[in-house]
C-alpha cells in the first residue's frame, strides 16, 4: 500500500499538476497579446450588473458540484457523508482536469478513490461506470437535440468550418467525436444491460491479436469491471434511475451556464433570446474538446471560446475565455493539489500502518 501511495503521487507530480495551467495560460497570454490593440481601445468595464451576473455564474458552479454530489451520494446508497463526498468529486474533478477527455478522464482513478473511501470495489465499479453511462446519454440526448433547436447556421455562426482541427472543419469534427462517443455508449449500454459476458470475450478476442496483445490484459480488466457494473446494476429500479439521470442532466445544465452568465456579465445588450444558441455553441465546444490530446483540452478550449462566441462577445473574448476557465477549470487543479496529499495520508497510509502490527511486540 505504501508503493500505492508513492505511486499515485508520482501520477500527480508538480510538472503534470501545472502543465495545463502552463498551457492554458500560455494560450490565453498569446491571445491576448495578439489582441492588444484591440483592448486597449474596447478595456472591459466590471459594473454591479458585472458583479450579479459574475455571482450567479459561482452559483452554477455550486450548483454543479451539488448535483454531482448529490448523485454519488445517492448512487452509492449514502454510504458517505456530505464531506467524504465532496473530496471524491473533488478528487475526482482533479484528475479529470489533468487528464485528456478522451482517454476518460479519470475513471479509473475515482473507481480507486471510492473504494478507498470504503464503498467496496464493486459497488464502486458500478458507481463509477453507471455515472460515466449517465454523463453519455445526457450528451447523446441534448447535442442532437440543441443542433436541430437552434439550427446549423446559428451554432456555428462565426466559426470557420473550412479551417477547423487538422482542416476537417469544427462542423464535421463536432459530428465525428459525436459519432464516436454514442457508439461506445451504445457498447457500454449493450455490456451493461445485455450480455457483459460476450463482451468480455469479445473485448479478450479482439486484443489477443497480434499487434494488440499488449493492450489484452487492460481489456480483461475491463470485461470483468462491466461484469461487475451489470450485476449491480440488474437489481435496481426506476427509483434508482430518475434521481440519478435528474441530477446529471441539472450538473451539466448548471455547468453550461456558467459561460451564459459570464457573457450577459459584461455585455448588458445581448438579450435572453440568445441564450439557448450560448448554451448550445458550449455544448459543441464541449464535445470537440474531448478529442484534445491536452490535459482537461487546456489551450484549445481558450483558443475556441472567441472562435464560437465572437459573434456575442464584442469586447475581449480572450478575457472572458480566462474568466470561465478561472472559475470552471483552474479551482479544481489548486483543490486536488491541496487534498490529495492529504487524502493519500488518510486512506492509504495511516490505514497501512495501524494493520502492521508493532514489531517490537511479540505473542507468546
Amino acid at each position: 500500500m505504501a508503493e500505492d501511495a508513492r505511486s499515485i503521487l508520482k501520477q500527480f507530480s508538480l510538472g503534470r499538476i501545472l502543465l495545463p495551467v502552463f498551457i492554458g495560460l500560455g494560450t490565453t497570454g498569446l491571445l491576448v497579446w495578439s489582441a492588444a490593440g484591440k483592448a486597449a481601445e474596447q478595456p472591459l468595464v466590471w459594473t454591479w450588473y458585472s458583479t450579479g451576473w459574475i455571482l450567479l455564474a459561482f452559483l452554477s458552479l455550486v450548483v454543479r458540484d451539488w448535483m454531482y454530489m448529490l448523485r454519488i451520494r445517492h448512487l452509492t446508497d449514502k454510504k458517505l457523508t456530505w464531506w467524504r463526498t465532496f473530496v471524491v468529486i473533488m478528487l475526482w474533478e482533479f484528475a479529470s482536469a489533468l487528464a485528456p477527455g478522451i482517454i476518460g478522464g479519470g475513471f479509473f482513478f475515482a473507481i480507486w478513490i471510492l473504494s478507498r473511501e470504503g464503498v467496496d470495489a464493486g459497488k464502486s465499479i458500478t458507481v463509477i461506470t453507471f455515472t460515466s453511462f449517465l454523463d453519455g446519454i445526457f450528451i447523446a440526448i441534448m447535442a442532437p437535440l440543441v443542433y436541430f433547436t437552434v439550427g446549423r447556421a446559428e451554432l456555428f455562426e462565426g466559426v470557420n468550418t473550412e479551417q477547423g482541427w487538422l482542416g476537417a472543419g469544427f462542423f464535421v469534427t463536432f459530428w465525428v467525436v459525436y459519432t464516436i462517443i454514442l457508439l461506445y455508449k451504445l457498447f457500454v449500454a449493450y455490456a451493461l444491460f445485455v450480455n457483459p459476458l460476450f463482451v468480455k470475450r469479445a473485448l479478450v478476442g479482439i486484443f489477443s491479436i497480434n499487434g494488440l496483445r499488449r493492450w489484452r490484459r487492460g481489456m480483461v480488466t475491463t470485461g470483468d469491471q462491466l461484469i461487475t457494473a451489470a450485476t449491480g446494476l440488474r437489481s435496481r429500479g426506476w427509483s434508482y434511475w430518475w434521481p440519478a439521470l435528474l441530477t446529471t442532466f441539472a450538473s451539466w445544465t448548471a455547468r453550461y451556464s456558467i459561460v451564459n452568465c459570464i457573457v450577459h456579465a459584461f455585455h448588458p445588450g445581448i438579450g435572453f433570446g440568445n441564450d439557448l444558441v450560448i448554451y448550445g455553441k458550449q455544448v459543441i465546444m464541449g464535445i470537440i474538446v474531448l478529442l484534445m490530446p491536452t490535459p482537461g483540452g487546456s489551450g484549445f478550449a481558450e483558443l475556441i471560446f472567441g472562435n464560437f462566441l465572437g459573434m456575442y462577445i464584442t469586447v475581449g473574448p480572450e478575457r472572458l475565455a480566462f474568466i470561465w476557465r478561472l472559475m470552471s477549470y483552474y479551482p479544481y487543479i489548486a483543490i486536488g493539489a491541496f487534498i490529495l496529499p492529504r487524502w493519500v495520508r488518510r486512506n492509504v497510509i495511516d490505514p497501512l500502518a495501524h494493520a502492521v502490527p508493532d514489531a517490537g511486540h511479540r505473542v507468546h
